[in-house]
């Protein structure tokens, strides 16, 4: 904690939240820690640059920490600060029993040494002659220290690395540290001495000496439980999964198991261990400088848009990076295209075709097994990719399922089934489906996008917390249940320059408005009601449409730029306000013979409709 937290930090934190959510959801008993880890060179070379003693900059730059978890709703169960009591006083008890068995002894070392790594480094390990992560040259340093017997361990790791495949996860960082441990295995170095460091938990047997920060850190997962024989020790320890990012995957995948061993206490379950972040192709690290504030990202497009690009966009294991134009393509396709739509194209129906309350249905047909079985598919993926800590392929099995309900919507047509009294059954069918299907993301996404699934619950008369995945049974939603129109849960971002609605720029419309015309002018402009009879997307094109509109006797194309607002299908037999004596254009390669008329405010567009039934063709004044 020598800078304050950033993208990196903000990642593996969400997807641990994320996971924890999940687990609850199914039912399981959750502990979920995290914390500071607050000693060591490094934390007292920055507290002397803040001009701050290193307890004043660690409890400033903690609590910054804490502020930013809470603000992203994580739902840790607890925070550890290593400078604890609690903490000081096992890891001093740890090491005078590793002592008194012969696991410690004194000697004298001379090294490379990173002080941004706080540890040694082997001329093998390093690139170019500089250490990998922070690209700066070690410093080599010779002195008198306690050592940790860690290379008695090495067999004994190999073998229980081999015998549990997977220990470490992805795979790729398992054959990293087995190849790693084809060479001998060096003891540790587990003090610094006061005359050079003074920030640091004393060694018990010897208080010349403070311990590596390492040594002190590693414990944290241990001294949050309380040791062997407290309750939460024993209920959690079995289980325990540690979530880190591959930078530091030597401490806790050899150091930290030789140390369990050594202290009589089993390994943790799992090691999942997850890439870089990167900007511009180079690792976002506080060292190097290429740092994106997190809450800066998340405040700027919501927390549930943050949560959804960084498990959606990084592959778990594996490298991924980052840029703003790609967080904002994901957000408007995925979450204000998809998902969004979805959610207000659906309760917009039951409003204003079922009266606002969820129908009755009829009976079940192919279409509705359809959507039933895609989301049995859906929840099978999720559970199998959240085993493996695979968030983007749990998100891609759910996105699957939304894409299934938003085909269901355009074959099944709701709007036009509410223009025959006789289809009504059908209609009610329909729409009970949709509605459960909503009731369904409530809960599949609520690990994930927290308050989007909460929205959805509360915009289904259902409140409160998510139920568990239990509930994921097919047709738990009542009939009768009370439904409100969804407000936008993902406002489209577009830039100025690109803001399309019926075909003016919002520069142009600005433009328009600071002007005044004449009633002569005016009337010069034929607004018409024109019926949409079909509608589809311009072949290249992310923002144009293609309508076939009929103005009284009269069907004529227009092209209008409402793509990303609106789905072809849904505009079908909707009537809408053209201008209908414009003079013909042409837009990737279509010709278009007048415009439709929306409204734009930011990111959102919404066609001008009339609000009672005229006839194709009816005059606007």
């Amino acid at each position: 904690m020598n800078a304050a937290p950033h993208l990196g930090h903000a990642y593996t934190t969400l997807i641990a939240d994320a996971m924890c959510r999940y687990r609850r959801l199914t039912g399981d008993r959750v502990h979920f820690l995290t914390g500071t880890d607050e000693h060591g060179d490094k934390i007292a070379q920055a507290a002397a640059k803040a001009g701050e003693s290193p307890e004043q900059y660690t409890d400033r730059i903690s609590q910054m920490f804490r502020e930013t978890w809470r603000r992203l709703g994580i739902t840790n169960d607890d925070f550890i600060r290593t400078t604890e009591g609690r903490h000081k006083a096992v890891v001093q008890g740890i090491l005078q029993k590793l002592h008194d068995a012969g696991e410690i002894y004194f000697g004298e070392y001379g090294g490379n040494y990173c002080y941004g790594c706080e540890r040694f480094y082997t001329d093998r390990e390093l690139v170019d002659g500089k250490c990998p992560d922070h690209q700066t040259a070690p410093t080599f340093i010779q002195e008198q220290n306690y050592f940790f017997r860690m290379s008695r361990h090495q067999e004994w790791l190999v073998k229980h690395i081999e015998g549990h495949p997977d220990f470490i996860r992805p795979e790729r960082y398992r054959n990293e540290v087995l190849a790693f441990l084809r060479d001998p295995l060096e003891d540790l170095c587990i003090s610094r001495p006061k005359s050079r460091l003074q920030w640091g938990i004393p060694l018990p047997f010897d208080g010349n000496y403070v311990t590596y920060v390492w040594f002190d850190a590693l414990i944290n997962y241990v001294s949050a439980l309380g040791l062997r024989g407290s309750e939460p020790f024993q209920t959690f320890w079995p289980h325990v999964q540690h979530l880190i990012g591959k930078d530091i995957l030597k401490p806790h995948a050899i150091y930290w198991p030789c140390m369990l061993r050594a202290a009589g206490l089993d390994v943790y379950k799992h090691l999942n261990v997850h890439g870089y972040w990167g900007l511009g192709g180079g690792k976002m690290s506080k060292s190097i400088g290429n740092v994106v504030e997190a809450l800066a990202l998340a405040d700027k497009y919501g927390h549930d848009a943050f949560r959804y690009f960084v498990m959606r966009e990084m592959t778990f294991g594996l490298d991924a990076n980052f840029s703003e134009e790609t967080f904002v393509g994901r957000l408007n396709a995925d979450l204000a295209n998809d998902l969004g739509n979805l959610v207000s194209r659906v309760s917009t129906m039951v409003v204003n075709f079922a009266g606002g309350v969820v129908p009755a249905p009829g009976a079940e047909g192919a279409q509705e097994a359809e959507v039933r079985a895609a989301l049995e598919k859906a929840q099978a993926g999720v559970n199998a990719a959240m085993e493996e800590f695979a968030f983007q392929r749990a998100l891609i099995a759910i996105w699957e399922f939304i894409g299934a309900a938003n085909r269901y919507v355009d074959v099944t047509a709701p709007w036009a089934l509410a223009k025959d009294a006789a289809k009504r059954e059908r209609l009610n069918t329909v729409l009970y489906t949709l509605a459960e299907a909503l009731r369904c993301l409530g809960i599949l996404l609520a690990a994930f996008l927290p308050g989007a699934a909460e929205q959805i619950r509360r915009i289904l008369g259902l409140g409160g917390g998510a139920a568990g995945l239990s509930d994921l049974a097919w047709g738990r939603l009542e009939r009768g249940t009370k439904v409100q129109k969804a407000p936008a849960l993902f406002p489209r971002i577009v830039a100025v320059a690109d803001t399309v609605g019926s075909g003016l720029s919002e520069r142009a419309e600005v433009k328009l408005l600071s002007s005044r015309i004449t009633l002569d002018e005016f009337a010069k402009v034929d607004l018409r009601v024109a019926e949409v009879v079909a509608a589809e997307k311009v072949p290249k094109s992310k923002r144009l449409l293609t309508l076939t509109v009929k103005v009284g006797s009269e069907t004529r194309t227009l092209v209008a730029g409402i793509a990303e607002h609106y789905d072809p299908a849904s505009l079908v037999g909707r009537k809408v306000v053209i201008v209908a004596n414009l003079e013909p254009a042409t837009l990737m390669g279509v010709e278009s013979n007048g415009m439709v008329l929306a409204a734009s405010e930011g990111s959102d567009l919404a066609l001008v409709v009339l609000d009672r039934d005229l006839p194709p063709g009816a005059k606007v004044k």
